[in-house]
């Protein structure tokens, strides 16, 4: 046995196998093949179930969506491949690891909360959604209260913490469980929004391009007699389907997905759940709710309810796995990042148990869930301007003369350069978004950025 091999196979021992504190070793590292399954699965699934009718909901112009999405999700491949992937590679260290030594323990910690909270809100509406299919069969509804922290029906809140114990049981696994997983259930349900799409195209009796035009604007019309005028127009739609992942890729996130690929090509991985996610089952969902307003008038969207209506039990086991496939790797990615709050002697899925815990008491409020185009924007908002700072500690430390990893170097458990960095612009963001409705998305990048300059400008003050 090799001195490498044996010093592998330590360091998984010493990290429960999923390398939470040191860089993945070689023997464990993959090919970008293998992403391509993980990214499928996870965003051709339950979020694109609510989010395609909200476009319609929303009022955007059918013209807009194809090419909208099209751009904004191109910029979003491009973000992963040229920004996550080569830090992910060259380190090959979890972002919470990596942020622990640029940042310090203790700032980290703080971090991590946030970071785990959020990815918990954003696994919980995906609980939501499976538990949306899993109670049509016996009747269960899902009934959306106005008050955003209102309760459902007493059995939906049932199934939803019977959903939310499997998906944890899953998540805590590992990464190879929920990879394997993904890769499994991918392939069908891309199929299965495809069928979605196609089967509510019939219902509307669409024989021409026209004729699509027109089921589309009487939709968005008689949603928006219901609730209202709005206002969604072509570069909101590139700005979001590029930023709505942007605590996935400008946040870095993913660093702890990507750093077990062999080389950057993982960087592609997203492009897979970009077009067939992102593009294609957004539109087919959004089809389902104007072939649902066509036939009964109802502008609900209710994923259960909706696959239901297209492909019958086809649609509701597609429904539950495509929850289940997003809830999985988000809920494994909050569980890393509440890991830190375990002591060192913890089982590596202590974290994941407890984001699972978390996101399970969030699927229980529905409104949440309808609320996707706004959440998403807004944690990348808060996650986002971290990876600004990680981005420039890995460049520019060097070049610009200042110190790499600084808490790690310097032995401090708190880097007050990161906090202002972090802070100061996310706190504007959020006065923004709040107080003068500024679209979450359109925070992300200016706030990015800022992170970045003031990090690289304190950094030089102090001479470090």
């Amino acid at each position: 046995m090799s001195e490498n091999h044996i010093e592998e196979l330590a360091l998984e021992a010493n990290s429960g196998g999923e390398f939470e504190t040191t860089p993945v070793p070689t023997s464990k590292l993959k090919g970008w093949k293998s992403f391509l399954g993980m990214y499928a699965g996870e965003h051709a699934a339950g979020t694109e179930f609510m989010i395609g009718p909200l476009f319609l909901a929303a009022g955007a112009s059918l013209k807009d969506l194809l090419l909208g999405l099209f751009i904004g999700n191109v910029l979003a491949i491009l973000t992963w491949r040229y920004i996550v992937a080569p830090i992910a590679v060259s380190k090959k260290l979890t972002l919470y690891y990596q942020l622990e030594k640029i940042a310090g323990k203790h700032l980290v910690k703080v971090y991590n909360v946030v970071n785990g909270v959020l990815f918990c809100f954003l696994a919980g509406a995906m609980i939501t959604v499976s538990a949306s299919a899993v109670g049509i069969p016996f009747d269960i509804n899902f009934s959306v209260p106005e008050n955003i922290f209102g309760l459902s029906t007493p059995a939906f809140s049932m199934i939803v913490i019977i959903v939310g114990v499997v998906m944890t049981v899953v998540a805590a696994a590992g990464y190879n469980t929920v990879s394997k997983f993904a890769n499994i259930a991918a392939p069908w349900m891309i199929v299965v929004f495809a069928a979605c799409g196609i089967s509510a195209l019939t219902q509307m009796e669409v024989t021409s391009w026209d004729s699509l035009l027109t089921e589309w604007d009487k939709g968005v019309g008689v949603v928006q007699s219901v609730s209202g005028k709005v206002d969604f127009g072509f570069w909101k739609i590139v700005i979001f389907s590029w930023l709505c992942n942007a605590a996935m890729h400008f946040g870095m996130a993913d660093l702890s997905i990507m750093r077990f690929a062999k080389d950057t090509r993982a960087g592609w991985g997203p492009s897979i759940g970009m077009f067939l996610g992102h593009y294609m089952a957004w539109i087919c969902a959004s089809f389902m709710l104007a072939a649902q307003i066509k036939l009964t008038g109802d502008i609900s969207a209710n994923p259960g309810a909706l696959a239901w209506s297209v492909v019958g039990w086809t649609g509701i086991i597609c429904v539950i796995i495509a929850g289940w496939t997003t809830a999985n790797p988000t809920i494994y990615r909050a569980g890393l990042a509440f890991q830190s709050l375990f002591p060192s002697k913890a089982k590596s899925y202590s974290g994941v148990i407890l984001a699972g815990v978390v996101a399970t008491a969030a699927g229980i409020f529905p409104s949440l869930s309808g609320k996707l185009l706004d959440f998403v924007g807004l944690y990348g908002t808060i996650l986002g301007p971290m990876g600004g700072v990680i981005f420039v500690n890995h460049y520019l430390a060097k070049k610009m003369n200042f110190t790499e990893d600084y808490a790690d170097q310097k032995g401090t458990g708190f880097n007050v350069a990161v906090l202002l960095a972090w802070v100061l612009p996310v706190a504007l963001g959020l006065y923004f978004i709040f107080a003068k409705d500024l679209f979450p998305a359109y925070a992300v990048i200016p706030c990015w950025i800022a992170s970045s300059l003031l990090y690289v400008m304190i950094m030089k003050l102090q001479k470090s």
